[in-house]
């Protein structure tokens, strides 16, 4: 039997911390830990892996339903990987989608940058006109 480690080594190994790691094993991500005497949580090799598992698809931005169904994935190893390919495949939309959001808020805030210039009184700033009008006006507001 592998060696059985308290919660706060695997925290510290796994740079999860210990609300995160009780939480994924109440969502099921993560196996019930074994129980000492003491009623301490112990976990083995297994569970660092997956907790690691987790946090590098979690820094991917993966919610946890995609975590789970990766996780299940690789929990039957014989299985076909056809769900990894979609769900990847539906992350990579979901990712362009959000750069286009982010391009286009990127866009919205230079024009509005450049509707105030430096040494405008806050009542003549094109900038806050701007945002009380909305990004669909900016281009009527006219800076000072």
């Amino acid at each position: 039997m592998s060696e059985r480690i308290r919660i706060g080594e695997v925290a510290r190994r796994t740079g999860c911390s210990v609300d995160a790691i009780r939480y994924y094993e109440r969502e099921g991500l993560l196996p019930a830990a074994q129980r000492s005497e003491g009623n301490f949580r112990l976990y083995g090799e297994e569970a660092v892996e997956r907790l690691q598992f987790i946090r590098h698809c979690r820094s991917l931005d993966m919610n946890l339903a995609e975590v789970g169904t990766l996780l299940r994935t690789q929990d039957h190893p014989d299985d076909n990987c056809e769900d990894v390919i979609a769900l990847l495949n539906q992350h990579i939309e979901q990712v362009a989608r959000r750069i286009a959001d982010l391009e286009r808020l990127e866009r919205y805030l230079s024009e509005l940058r450049g509707c105030c210039h430096e040494g405008n009184v806050a009542r003549d700033c094109g900038i806050l006109k701007g945002l009380a009008h909305g990004p669909e006006e900016l281009a009527v507001v006219e800076p000072a």
